[in-house]
């Protein structure tokens, strides 16, 4: 007997302070929803640029699912959504492609584009999360789920 796969929404962004200048502190969040629930992760990268965080919000928020899923992973980042649909080359970051091409291999996975900073609430609140853990360079449970509960 097959199961039917869970049904995932995965939202994620990711922040890189002073990206590409100087000391740029960079972060990845995702937040993931299935039915009425909801999960946040995040990761603190350091020294990476805004494109390697995007990436690595997409791959976070994928491997925190815990069984096979059909996923539509929303990001405001063109760079990562066009490059996984083939409409963009890969160029730089293989090593961060990498972990994304992982990341997808148990699922069934939609790719969609929203725009930044648009008012969408989940999208923002990864937004919020990515930047804080970029400031402190501390991922925070308690934060991440503060920022979460603020998007209800």
């Amino acid at each position: 007997m097959t199961r039917e796969m869970k049904e995932v929404t995965l939202v994620c962004d990711g922040s890189s302070l002073d990206n590409g200048r100087g000391n740029p502190r960079a972060a990845a969040v995702a937040i993931l929803v299935y039915q009425d629930k909801r999960r946040i992760v995040g990761e603190y990268l350091g020294a990476a640029t805004n494109q390697v965080a995007e990436i690595v919000a997409a791959s976070i928020g994928l491997e925190a699912l815990k069984e096979p899923c059909k996923v539509t992973v929303i990001s405001d980042s063109q760079y990562v959504v066009r490059t996984m649909k083939g409409e963009f080359k890969r160029k730089a970051n293989h090593e961060w492609w990498a972990r994304l091409d992982r990341a997808t291999k148990r699922h069934q996975i939609t790719w969609t584009w929203t725009r930044g900073h648009a008012g969408h609430p989940i999208q923002e609140a990864c937004d919020t999360a990515a930047r804080k853990i970029a400031m402190t360079g501390v991922v925070d449970q308690s934060m991440l789920d503060e920022v979460l509960s603020g998007a209800e």
